[in-house]
């Protein structure tokens, strides 16, 4: 076996390690000190920067390299130089400058985009808002043409041997809807040309209120015309009013990260002023581009609940209406059924205009009831039948487009007035020998038929005082077919009612006290559509058909005594609550009771 030589190395292989080694601690001990590198690759082709070697000598680097590549370790980074900040390089003077800048910038650039952000955002709200006024598409416009397109006659007369009844005037049988007398007054107000006021429509329900908006909006293509119907529930009313307006409420932005609470935690009152705020800022371009101030309507306002909040809500728009129409930019205006919104409307209003709307005339509502029946083309009915049925149903428009669809024209008014009147009972039924449970909805009941008793009343006197003045010749058939509803001022209903509360409008509050069951009974006859009351604080019945299906009850045999018991009724149980029982112990046969009553002990001399 061949002995194996061990050899030194050599004092110059020595030195080099030696000297790598070092390198390789002294790059150690300068990467501790440097808080951020930055290393780049050359890639194929491009020209590597220029070497600075107070930053990287490239003998430590090299060095560096060899000391890894002896011992055996991985490289801790690739060779080549490194990029800072500012230049090449890796002090670390260099990497605390390089993350203090970059921050600012990044801080910087965001804020900036945050501002440019908003300021398109804000604009956009404006452009959306105002596109909802342009002329073309309206929610409720679009909704209302596909039920006049949806409801038109499709049948077109044949000659046959039914007899139908044929056109007779210029607008033919495509007539939509009967041209009333407050139509030119209402196109006005829509087109923008009645400055400076705002308006409500009052009127009973079904008389064509809603209906005579919406031509108008029709006529001019809802341009600068934006509609909206109320709701009970203000969350509900907040969404359709930010529909009518194209208006988001914010909740389209992309800056809720930032945000620290929900715009929507205020309630739905503070997000209704922030959208009246966007309006108003529409309202003022759009009066300076066209001339002409905005229109926006509010339908059935009725609907808002008759407490605080309902009258919060009606207060906060009409303090804009007022402020919009002395500035002449936008013209608000309010329809309701009900009198109670214009009751708390007229205690704060200076510009407001009421447009009252009642039922037609027995003339116009004859006229109409043929042009409707013309419309639904069904068969020629005599004249005779035409004054039958406006006779039962009056001149509500509503009714007569019911009845005007039937075959039977005089069988389907009987039918509507039958069910009036089963209604009308279900609301105000009379219960005799009630228990004081039921006795405050008795008690209102009863004070609603001694009103409804009277009606009947007057309307019987005037029937009877038109047929002597027939027979006398001062007076014709036509007027005593053109009687209109008997009218009782307010002050003088609630001296016949003895209650002054149940015409209000107010809800009253009744405890059950043997279920300890708590209920609101809304005692307004109003609200209920049994009455209706006008602007002139005058009281009349509903329609034609709660009048003569009060004449039935009240003509029912016995109804008076009736009534009467149910008074006397409600007298006994009040008279037993306020009744109050002693009860004395200990007493024996032969023993006396003195009961004394001082009426002046309370009196100080």
């Amino acid at each position: 076996m061949r002995p194996v030589s061990l050899r030194a190395p050599s004092s110059e292989a020595f030195r080099t390690v030696l000297g790598a080694a070092s390198a390789k601690r002294h790059l150690d001990a300068r990467s501790t000190r440097t808080s951020a590198r930055c290393i780049r690759t050359s890639t194929a082709g491009s020209r590597p920067p220029p070497i600075h070697r107070q930053n990287r000598p490239d003998y430590l680097l090299t060095a560096k390299a060899q000391a890894e590549a002896v011992s055996g370790e991985i490289p801790s980074s690739p060779v080549g130089p490194s990029i800072g900040f500012g230049g090449f390089g890796g002090g670390g003077g260099n990497g605390i400058r390089d993350a203090v800048l970059t921050t600012v910038f990044g801080v910087a650039i965001l804020f900036a985009g945050g501002i440019v952000y908003m300021a398109w955002y804000k604009e956009n709200v404006l452009w959306k808002i105002e596109k909802a006024f342009e002329a073309g598409y309206d929610p409720a416009l679009e909704l209302a043409k596909v039920s006049s397109n949806k409801h038109a006659p499709s049948i077109l007369p044949e000659e046959s041997g039914d007899a139908v009844l044929e056109p007779t005037d210029a607008d033919g049988w495509w007539t939509q809807h009967l041209r009333r007398s407050e139509q030119d007054l209402i196109d006005h107000i829509i087109q923008g040309n009645e400055v400076g006021h705002y308006f409500i429509l009052l009127g009973p329900k079904g008389t064509g209120k809603t209906t005579m908006v919406l031509d108008a909006m029709q006529a001019v293509q809802a341009e600068g015309v934006a509609m909206c119907d109320a709701h009970p529930d203000l969350e509900v009313f907040r969404l359709r009013l930010g529909k009518a307006l194209n208006y988001e409420y914010n909740e389209d932005t992309q800056t809720g990260l930032f945000q620290r609470r929900d715009p929507r935690e205020g309630g739905p009152a503070l997000d209704i002023e922030r959208a009246l705020n966007k309006l108003e800022k529409v309202a003022l371009r759009y009066v300076h581009k066209k001339g002409k101030p905005l229109i926006l309507v509010l339908n059935n306002v009725h609907y808002f609940n008759h407490d605080d909040e309902g009258r919060n809500i009606l207060l906060q728009f009409q303090q804009r209406a007022e402020a919009w129409a002395a500035s002449g930019i936008l013209t608000m205006v309010f329809s309701t059924d009900d009198a109670w919104p214009f009751f708390v409307m007229r205690k704060h209003a200076s510009r407001m205009h009421v447009v009252s709307v009642y039922d037609l005339s027995p003339a116009d509502a004859r006229t109409a009831a043929m042009r409707m029946r013309m419309k639904s083309r069904r068969l020629k009915d005599s004249p005779e039948t035409f004054k039958e049925v406006v006779r039962l149903v009056g001149g509500r428009l509503t009714y007569l487009g019911k009845v005007t669809k039937a075959s039977d024209m005089i069988a389907y008014a009987e039918h509507l007035l039958a069910v009036e009147k089963a209604w009308l009972l279900s609301q105000i039924g009379l219960i005799p020998d009630c228990d004081d449970d039921v006795m405050d909805e008795q008690k209102w009941s009863s004070c609603s038929w001694l009103l409804l008793r009277e009606f009947v009343k007057k309307h019987h006197e005037s029937v009877q005082q038109k047929k002597e003045e027939i027979e006398r010749g001062e007076a014709t058939e036509d007027e005593l077919n053109n009687l209109p509803l008997p009218r009782i001022s307010y002050y003088e209903c609630r001296r016949i009612m003895t209650r002054a509360d149940f015409m209000d409008g107010a809800d009253v509050a009744l405890v059950w006290k043997d279920t300890c069951l708590n209920r609101t009974f809304a005692a307004d006859l109003d609200r209920k559509n049994i009455v209706s009351i006008d602007i002139n604080h005058d009281v009349s019945p509903d329609s034609m058909l709660i009048l003569h299906a009060a004449e039935q009850v009240v003509a029912e045999e016995g109804f008076d005594e009736l009534l009467d018991n149910v008074r006397d009724r409600i007298d006994e149980i009040e008279s037993l609550h306020r009744t109050r029982e002693l009860t004395f112990k200990d007493i024996d046969k032969g023993d006396s009771i003195r009961l004394a009553v001082d009426k002046g002990g309370a009196r100080l001399v």
